[in-house]
C-alpha cells in the first residue's frame, strides 16, 4: 500500500508539469493578452483595470492620440493591437509590469517555482492576491458542490435500484428516457429554461433570479437567513446537477444489475430468501461499494465543474465565474493558479478514490497493477 501511494504521489509531479506546460504554450499562441487589454481600457472600451496601468489613476485614461509619443512609430507598436503611435517606453513599462519582457521559458520556470511554494502572485487587474480571490469564492463553490453531491446520491441511488429491479419494464424505459434527455440538455440551457419558467421570466415568479442570498441577508434573523439561503438554491442546483443525476442513476442501476445476475443471488433465492432480503441483505452491500467509493470524485466533479455559464446566469460569485472572467480579461495569474489548484486537487482526489475502493473492498489490489 505504501509503495503504491508513493508511486502515485511521484506521478503527480510530471502530470502537473505537463498540464501546466501545455496550457502555458497554448496561451502564448492565443490572440490578445494583458497588454492589449490595458490598451483597450485606455481607449474606453472596457473598465476595471485602471489602477494597475503605470502612471495612470482609476477612471483617468488619456486618449491614445494624446499619449506621449503619439504619431511616432516603434518596434513594439506593431506587436500589440491598438498600440500604433504609442511611446515605446510606455509599452516597455507595460511589458515589464506583466513580466512579458522575459522569454517564455524563463516566465514558465519562474511561475512553476512560485507555484511549488503555493505563491500564486497577484491578479493583474484587481490588485489583490490570487489566493485571497480564491478564498473569497470558495464558500459559494463548496456550497453548490456539496448540495449537488448529496442530492444526487439521495435521489439517484433509490431510483437506480428501482430501475435495476424492474429492468425492462415500462417504468425503467420511461425513466431512462427522462434521464437521458436530462443528461443531453446542456446545463446552462436548462438553467435558462428554469429562469423563464420559475424566476419571473415569462410564467411563474417563485424563486429569486440571482445570487445565493438576498440583498438584506445580513439584517435577517438567523432562522430567516437559513430559509432565504434555501430559497435561492433550487434553480442553480437543478441546472448544475441534472447531468450528475443522470450519470449516477445509470451507474447505480448497472452496478445492481451486475450483482443481481451473479450466482450467489440465485443461491440466496433458492434457499428461500425473500426478494427484499436478497436485494438489501446481499446485493445492496456489494453493489454499493463502487458507488460509495466514487463519492470523493463525485464531490470534486460537482465542486469544480459546476460550470461558469450557470454561475454567470444566476450571478453566483464562485470559482467558475472567477475563472471565466480571468480568461476573458487575460488575467493570467488567476487563470494558471486556478488550473494548477484544480489539476492538483483532482489528481489527489483520484488517488483518494482509488484508496477508498481498496479500503471498502479488500479484494481490489492496485499494488499488483502498473500505475
Amino acid at each position: 500500500m505504501a509503495a503504491y501511494i508513493i508511486r502515485r504521489l511521484l506521478l503527480l509531479i510530471p502530470t502537473i508539469f505537463g498540464i501546466m506546460l501545455i496550457s502555458f504554450a497554448v496561451v502564448q499562441f492565443a490572440p490578445g493578452g494583458p497588454v492589449e487589454r490595458i490598451l483597450a481600457l485606455m481607449q474606453g472600451s472596457s473598465t476595471g483595470a485602471e489602477s494597475r496601468v503605470p502612471g495612470s489613476q482609476a477612471g483617468d485614461f488619456t486618449p491614445q492620440s494624446q499619449l506621449p509619443g503619439a504619431g511616432q512609430t516603434n518596434s513594439l507598436s506593431s506587436k500589440y493591437r491598438g498600440a500604433q503611435g504609442l511611446d515605446e517606453a510606455f509599452l516597455k513599462s507595460l511589458e515589464k509590469m506583466f513580466d512579458l519582457d522575459q522569454p517564455a521559458p524563463v516566465r514558465f520556470y519562474r511561475m512553476m517555482l512560485r507555484y511549488l511554494r503555493f505563491d500564486f502572485g497577484k491578479s493583474y487587474f484587481r490588485d489583490v492576491s490570487v489566493i485571497q480571490l480564491v478564498k473569497e469564492k470558495l464558500p459559494v463553490s463548496i456550497s453548490l458542490g456539496l448540495w449537488i453531491t448529496v442530492l444526487t446520491y439521495l435521489i439517484s441511488i433509490p431510483l437506480g435500484i428501482r430501475k435495476a429491479v424492474r429492468d425492462g419494464s415500462r417504468f425503467d424505459v420511461w425513466t431512462s428516457s427522462v434521464v437521458i434527455i436530462g443528461y443531453a440538455i446542456p446545463g446552462f440551457m436548462f438553467g435558462l429554461l428554469l429562469i423563464i419558467l420559475f424566476a419571473g421570466g415569462s410564467y411563474f415568479d417563485i424563486f429569486p433570479l440571482r445570487g445565493l442570498t438576498s440583498d438584506n441577508w445580513a439584517q435577517l434573523p438567523w432562522w430567516h437567513k437559513i430559509l432565504d439561503y434555501l430559497w435561492h438554491l433550487p434553480l442553480p442546483i437543478t441546472a448544475m446537477g441534472v447531468g450528475a443525476f443522470a450519470t449516477m442513476t445509470l451507474f447505480t442501476k448497472n452496478s445492481f444489475l451486475d450483482e443481481i445476475r451473479k450466482q450467489y443471488v440465485l443461491t440466496a433465492r433458492a434457499k428461500g430468501c425473500s426478494e427484499r432480503r436478497t436485494l438489501y441483505g446481499h446485493v445492496f452491500r456489494n453493489a454499493m461499494l463502487i458507488v460509495i467509493a466514487g463519492f470523493p470524485s463525485a464531490f470534486i466533479s460537482a465542486f469544480f465543474t459546476g460550470a461558469f455559464l450557470i454561475e454567470y446566469i444566476f450571478s453566483l460569485d464562485g470559482l467558475g465565474l472567477l475563472s471565466f472572467e480571468a480568461v476573458f480579461n487575460r488575467d493570467y495569474p488567476v487563470v494558471f493558479a486556478n488550473l494548477y489548484i484544480f489539476a492538483l486537487l483532482g489528481l489527489v482526489v483520484k488517488l483518494v478514490s482509488d484508496l477508498t475502493y481498496m479500503w471498502i473492498d479488500p479484494r481490489i489490489d492496485f499494488e499488483t497493477r502498473e500505475v
